[in-house]
């Protein structure tokens, strides 16, 4: 297997390349740097015949329907999404493969209500690709774009900290130049994971008062045609 964790500094966003069998997918890529995929991906003799986001995002425009442009690659997206550009949906519980690799979907919304987790099982290790349901000490925000605090409780404390503890966790962004976690360090160290019920987590949630996205009038109306506009 190939695995790369590519960064868009603008937007600290993470994008990941997994490929076998010289077939790749990309999740969650941004537009702008879509020119260094095409290279990365020659460089490495892959076909990319799959790109897919994790959730419909505010703060960058994807580089989905570009991607497909240049190379014929596969879109997908999730069935709760507003995109109706990609070339097919997915939900929960559904397998996309690659060469050799399994993508099973985990529908994880909070954040977003079309909010996905990949999970990836390989050579005895479990990988989650969270987008922005868990980050690596924080969650993702709930209060745009149909989030919901209470979803995303339910996304978290009855789905993916139900994964075993040496789950490697993947997040969509970081800020602070965190690479990767696990599940148990999130369990254990996560400040907004020391909640002793929905209800005080929906309280913090709802206490965070940020400001939108500086991207996201333009980026949400673009990413709903997959980076087409």
């Amino acid at each position: 297997m190939i695995f790369r964790q590519l960064f868009d500094k603008t937007s600290s966003t993470y994008t990941y390349l997994l490929a076998d069998q010289g077939q790749a997918v990309l999740i969650d890529p941004v537009i702008d740097n879509t020119d260094s995929y095409i290279t990365l991906l020659k460089e490495l003799d892959l076909t990319l015949v799959l790109a897919i986001d994790t959730h419909t995002h505010a703060d960058h425009i994807t580089a989905l329907g570009k991607l497909r442009e240049l190379t014929g690659c596969e879109t997908r997206v999730g069935e709760q999404s507003k995109a109706d550009c990609a070339n097919g949906t997915y939900r929960d519980g559904d397998t996309l493969n690659v060469g050799g690799l399994t993508l099973t979907t985990l529908y994880t919304p909070g954040h977003t209500d079309d909010s996905y987790t990949f999970m990836l099982e390989h050579d005895g290790e479990t990988s989650v690709f969270t987008g922005d349901t868990l980050l690596i000490r924080g969650t993702g925000r709930t209060d745009f774009q149909n989030g919901n605090a209470r979803d995303q409780y339910q996304s978290l404390f009855s789905n993916l900290l139900m994964l075993p503890a040496d789950t490697w966790v993947y997040p969509g962004h970081d800020y602070k130049g965190w690479m990767v976690s696990t599940i148990g360090e999130e369990s254990a160290h996560n400040p907004r994971l020391q909640v002793k019920d929905v209800e005080e987590y929906v309280n913090l949630m709802n206490s965070l008062d940020l400001p939108n996205p500086k991207m996201m009038d333009v980026a949400v109306p673009a990413n709903q045609a997959c980076g087409e506009v």
